[in-house]
Formats: structure tokens, sequence, C-alpha cells
């Protein structure tokens, strides 16, 4: 019964989390195309709150999946995959902490389509994710 508490919480972390992922580079579309001060500073607000709340997201989700992981025996080649994808996941929340520095600092250099193509990468992260967990085709 426990392992059925602790995955529901952690399917529930990890689908806020990638809400926070899906939403983030939205704003970042947004940063880019705006010459309005007062609006790139109010998406810039909407955002460091976004990525600030998005962490504390994903801190349980991941140590939950570390739960059932090593507390439950969870095991195969899927899995490996799987966190081989979690690891992708990590880096690109971190590289959105990072786009976001440089939209503070004013020295952002990538296009509004660059981000649209940007904004992407979590879906797709998410698709294979649950295609590995539920499939499990290896």
């Amino acid at each position: 019964m426990l392992y059925l508490w602790i995955k529901a919480f952690h399917i529930v972390f990890i689908a806020s989390w990638f809400a926070g992922l899906f939403y983030l580079p939205r704003i970042f579309v947004n940063l880019a195309q705006e010459n309005n001060n007062v609006a790139t500073a109010r998406l810039l607000l909407m955002a460091r709150r976004l990525y600030r709340f998005t962490t504390m997201l994903a801190v349980p989700a991941l140590l939950l999946g570390l739960w059932l992981w090593l507390g439950f025996g969870i095991k195969g080649g899927w899995l490996h995959a799987k966190l081989a994808l979690v690891i992708l996941t990590i880096g690109y929340h971190h590289a959105c902490g990072s786009i976001l520095k440089k939209f503070e600092a004013g020295v952002n250099k990538r296009s509004h389509t660059w981000f649209r193509w940007f904004n992407e990468v979590p879906v797709i992260l998410l698709l294979l994710i649950v295609i590995l967990v539920v499939v499990k085709p290896f």
C-alpha cells in the first residue's frame, strides 16, 4: 500500500514539475519578442517565480522517484533509459535557469523562434518517459 501512495505522489509532482517546464519557455518566447520595459519586467517576475516554484516541485518528484527505485527494487533496461531521460530533464530545467539569468541581465541573443522549438523539448522528454514506464519495451 505504501508503494501506491508514493507512486501517486510521484506522479502528481512529476506532472506539476513538467507543467512548469512547459510554461516557462513560453514566457521566454514572449520575453524574446517584448520591447516594452514594463511588460518585460512583469514577464521576468513571472518567470522568476515560476522557475522557483518549478524547482520546489522537482525536488519531491525526484526524491519520491528515488524512493520508488531504491526502496522497492524497481529494475530493468527500461529504467536505465528512463533515468537517462530524467537526467536530461534535470539538465533542461537548469538550462531554463541559465536562460532566465541571461534575460535578467539583458544579454539574451536567441530569437522567439528558437524558444518556440526549445519549448518542445519537455513534451518529447515526457512522452518518452511515459512510454518507457508504461510499455517497458526492454
